[in-house]
């Protein structure tokens, strides 16, 4: 493997490979992708931007992964296991990008124009793609409203932000599906910047087959 990029000095990068995979009925994160784990592509892709790297990995695993500066332990929801890698995150980090290790298909361009985004005035950058199905809103099985998707936007990762801003945001102690909803919650700007179709969340065992066609092709 090994991807080009230019690493940044203050930038790094936290991989979230904690999740146990319910869904999946498997560790997806160590499931082999055309020859390697699913979680060295996403770990190789944010090196490109990435001085440094912590991986997250459940809490009952042990052990080591060359790619990684500190491999550290999960806790017992998505935002205790980045809580668990910014813990490890050097205080001087100016930088924190933060990826799920699902996201194996992120590429490079997509690390950077994250990172570019962070601009003066904002504190964080996420990838996000436009909402092309209509969405109803409903309570039990009625529909109560139907959301305008020209507003909305599917959220992907990786995630860049500001160190000081991320780790304010988590010391909250609150509970999100992504960061940037923390940093929102805290008062922050955050930003949009292109997604990529590609860029697909693992979910089910059948995603496993779609990536790895799409890495093929």
């Amino acid at each position: 493997m090994g991807v080009p990029g230019t690493r940044r000095a203050g930038v790094w990068a936290i991989v979230v490979a904690a999740g146990s995979s319910s869904r999946f009925g498997r560790l997806k994160q160590f499931e082999s992708l055309a020859g390697h784990p699913v979680l060295d592509w996403s770990i190789d892709a944010a090196r490109s931007v990435a001085a440094g790297l912590v991986l997250v990995v459940p809490g009952q695993a042990r052990m080591q992964d060359r790619r990684a500066d500190t491999v550290v332990g999960g806790g017992s929801s998505r935002a205790a296991s980045v809580r668990a890698g910014l813990d490890a995150v050097p205080d001087d980090a100016e930088v924190v990008v933060v990826h799920d290790a699902a996201r194996p298909l992120a590429g490079t361009e997509l690390f950077q124009a994250v990172v570019r985004a962070l601009v003066p005035g904002v504190d964080a950058a996420i990838p996000g793609l436009p909402v092309t199905e209509t969405i109803k809103e409903v309570a039990g099985d009625r529909v109560v409203g139907t959301l305008d998707r020209s507003r909305l936007v599917a959220v992907q990762t990786p995630q860049a932000f500001r160190a000081v801003g991320l780790r304010a945001a988590h010391r909250s102690g609150r509970e999100a599906t992504d960061d940037a909803a923390l940093v929102e919650a805290a008062g922050g700007t955050v930003v949009v910047v292109p997604g990529d179709p590609r860029n697909i969340k693992l979910t089910e065992p059948s995603d496993l087959v779609v990536v790895d066609a799409l890495l093929r092709s």
